[in-house]
């Protein structure tokens, strides 16, 4: 086959695209890779890995401030933005270059521009308008052109969902694009939405000193989490310092010279404005799905996303979707996890389809909070008859050691079976912690097994069997 002929192209670098290019490769398909701004997408570049960096920072600089608690002294504490940003870019562009690295590799064709797919099986590339937030090709990376290929996988991602009257324009309203470079720390800022992303950066922002106010339409913060863990997660925010309005609905957004003035419907019947120095917009993401020929090849969408099967198939033979235009849950682990199933089953290796149930979310907010499978109400909501263990992080020895003595642990088992429904945390670390749960699911453990399973002390991860233990009335140390 010519340099423009593949069996496998990837349209997309993000972790989704780029590790369903790897597995392509190592089953033995010629592969290639479409991308138009930068390797290893959003989650690389402006998502994922650079906001934990920021969360990093702002961990260290919380704990500095309280290091007398720990019979520390710290004087004249104090920090650089500049400098935070810098090292969170730093952070970005190690792994930018680790995916560049991992595709000469793999000898992965890399090819630099956006991707039209102009009939089943063939893609032409054109040159992309360059942008601040665009990053150079890869050295030996192919320019625009007609490309073929037998199996085409769509893995474009998403973008910051925008609503009338709340639109960003980079200056005064801000996506998380702007949210991760700030020039300086606002005074004060309004963060719209209080999912993951929102609270992320409203935690970021209020622990370095900026007077943060979030606005959540639905009755409870972090509206997919258990509804105990999010009620927790939510007074330690507030005990930080975050002020927190659910129910309620930003309407309107009126911009002043240096400052945004928003009204806010409280969900009562009231009304109140708040004069703040930059707000965030994060209510959701909207995936991409433009101008990729799916309209002329009649591919079916809904909500925004690519409609697909268990294994990433479209309704288009030999086109498949992956990843957030795919749909919900938009996280990266599952985009990846998508992507190998997706390669495997057109080698004919017959994986198991996607299980959402089985997708861990995680928050990286202070408290972090984690979750897998059902939440209580989801549970109930299906006739589950169902036992419920909890476990607080304040008899958990290693917590009191660390300084980290709130939090809660909580597990949801089928009471006829002993099935692991779900599992939910809020608390230092738990984004850690989930995995072991999530394995426990993924292996089918009954809460005999979990309950015989010995974990080591002292640790935080005690707490897990303990909820076990309290699901079954034998808590040890509650």
């Amino acid at each position: 086959m010519s340099d423009t002929s593949f069996d496998v192209i990837v349209i997309g670098s993000g972790p989704g695209g780029y590790v369903t290019a790897i597995r392509a490769a190592q089953l033995g398909f010629k592969t290639a890779i479409v991308e138009k701004s930068h390797l290893g997408g959003i989650c690389l570049n402006w998502g994922c890995i650079p906001t934990k960096a920021l969360l990093r920072s702002a961990e260290i600089y919380h704990y500095m401030q309280h290091a007398e608690a720990y019979g520390l002294k710290a004087e004249k504490i104090s920090f650089d933005p500049t400098a935070v940003v810098k090292r969170s870019r730093g952070v970005s562009k190690r792994l930018t270059d680790g995916v560049a690295f991992l595709m000469k590799k793999n000898k992965i064709q890399v090819i630099w521009g956006r991707a039209e797919i102009t009939a089943p099986g063939k893609i032409t590339v054109k040159e992309q308008k360059p942008d601040a937030k665009r990053t150079d090709p890869p050295k030996g990376a192919l320019g625009p052109g007609d490309y073929r290929a037998e199996h085409i996988i769509l893995a474009t991602g998403a973008r910051p969902r925008v609503l009338p009257g709340l639109e960003t324009d980079g200056r005064l309203i801000w996506t998380y694009f702007e949210a991760m470079v700030p020039e300086k720390m606002p005074k004060s800022l309004l963060v719209v939405g209080s999912g993951a992303i929102g609270i992320e950066f409203a935690s970021f922002y209020n622990t370095m000193g900026t007077d943060v106010t979030v606005v959540e339409i639905l009755p409870q913060i972090m509206p997919v989490e258990d509804a105990e863990i999010a009620g927790i997660a939510r007074k330690q925010l507030e005990k930080h310092g975050l002020k927190i309005f659910t129910g309620a609905k930003v309407t309107k957004l009126d911009k002043k010279a240096d400052s945004v003035v928003a009204t806010i419907d409280d969900g009562k019947g009231g009304t109140k404005t708040l004069e703040v120095d930059r707000v965030i917009s994060a209510v959701g993401v909207v995936g991409n799905i433009e101008n990729l020929g799916l309209e002329t090849l009649g591919v079916k969408t809904e909500r925004g996303t690519i409609v697909t099967d268990g294994f990433c198939k479209t309704n288009v033979p030999g086109l498949y979707a992956i990843g957030d235009v795919a749909g919900p849950p938009m996280l990266a682990h599952k985009a990846e996890h998508e992507g190998v199933v997706c390669v495997e089953a057109i080698k004919g290796l017959h994986p198991h389809p996607m299980n959402k149930g089985m997708i861990p979310g995680c928050t990286y907010c202070s408290p972090q909070v984690a979750s897998v499978g059902l939440t209580e109400a989801k549970a109930k909501e299906q006739k589950r008859d169902i036992r419920v263990g909890r476990f607080p992080f304040v008899g958990n020895g290693k917590a009191i050691a660390l300084g980290e003595d709130q939090g809660l642990v909580k597990v949801i088992f089928d009471k006829q079976t002993g099935q692991l429904l779900g599992a939910h945390m809020v608390g230092a670390e738990v984004t850690e912690l989930i995995q072991g749960y999530v394995v426990a699911m993924n292996l089918e453990t009954t809460e005999q097994e979990l309950m015989h399973t010995i974990f080591p002390h002292p640790t935080l991860s005690e707490m897990m069997k303990e909820a076990v233990l309290d699901a079954y009335g034998q808590v040890l140390n509650m």
